[in-house]
């Protein structure tokens, strides 16, 4: 991972599709454009769906990593 240090972490670990997703959204909406989110989840969905939800509402994926059966996020709000 880079050396990008996020504003907010949300665990979302033990939550299935579409839970990350939807507490991603609301844990955007508490940020201000231009920070980053850090968001963990377990589910092996959350990689497509975190992409997808991406490129549908324009934030910005930064980085995201699979290990330890852990997936790890940092998404910029860039509205």
């Amino acid at each position: 991972m880079s050396d990008v240090t996020p504003d907010k972490t949300l665990d979302c670990t033990g939550l299935m599709c579409p839970m990350p997703v939807v507490k991603t959204k609301k844990a955007l909406k508490e940020l201000e454009v231009g920070q980053v989110l850090e968001m963990v989840a377990t589910d092996p969905g959350s990689i497509p769906d975190m992409e997808a939800w991406a490129r549908q509402t324009g934030h910005e994926l930064l980085e995201s990593e699979e290990g330890d059966g852990k997936y790890r996020f940092l998404i910029k709000k860039t509205h």
